[in-house]
């Protein structure tokens, strides 16, 4: 096994201050080390602070770390942003997929011949499935249920918005934006 870095092996607060410079990324690594030996002289007289090589080896696995934080949290936003799902359809398709396999593998089971599959086996299969399959019909009804009351909202704030159009007091959109709004963005006919 690899002995620690030198970094790994200072202590925390030392470590910690050490980690926020280099993510920081404001200071040369010549800089950061005369910060260092100047904040900690007691580390410094015990000769216990990092060499210039060992900050740059944490400094650049620190990075690679920070980057893909980066790029995973990016990504989150951009789909957030992209697949505005207020009704959860991707929950109702990934559910209907997943009910699909299990009822194709219950039949693969079913015409599975008694060589194939021992009885006591296969009884134990079909029971795990059928548990499986009440809580993804459990899942998908409250998933209807959610669908409902958004569509529901959706509904009630576009009839607001329209009553409060046409009765002409604050009229904030005519009433091609409300069709537009209704139909084309929330798909309400």
């Amino acid at each position: 096994m690899a002995r620690k870095s030198s970094i790994d092996r200072l202590p925390e607060h030392v470590k910690a201050y050490v980690t926020g410079l280099l993510a920081d990324g404001k200071m040369t690594l010549d800089e950061l080390i005369a910060d260092l030996q100047a904040r900690f002289p007691e580390e410094a007289a015990a000769d216990e602070l990092p060499s210039r090589s060992a900050v740059h080896r944490y400094g650049a696995k620190l990075e690679r770390r920070l980057a893909a934080i980066r790029a995973s949290t990016e990504a989150a936003k951009i789909i957030r942003a992209q697949a505005g799902d207020g009704e959860d359809a991707r929950s109702e398709a990934l559910t209907a997929l997943i009910q699909t396999e299990l009822f194709e593998a219950i039949l693969d089971v079913q015409e599975a011949s008694a060589d194939e599959i021992d009885p006591a086996e296969r009884v134990g299969m079909l029971s795990s499935a059928a548990k499986n399959v009440a809580t993804l019909t459990r899942s998908s009804v409250t998933l209807k249920r959610f669908q409902s009351e958004v569509r529901a909202k959706l509904e009630a704030k576009m009839a607001a918005l329209e009553a409060e159009g046409s009765s002409g007091k604050g009229r904030r959109f005519d009433a091609e934006t409300l069709r537009i709004v209704r139909e084309e963005i929330y798909g309400i006919v």
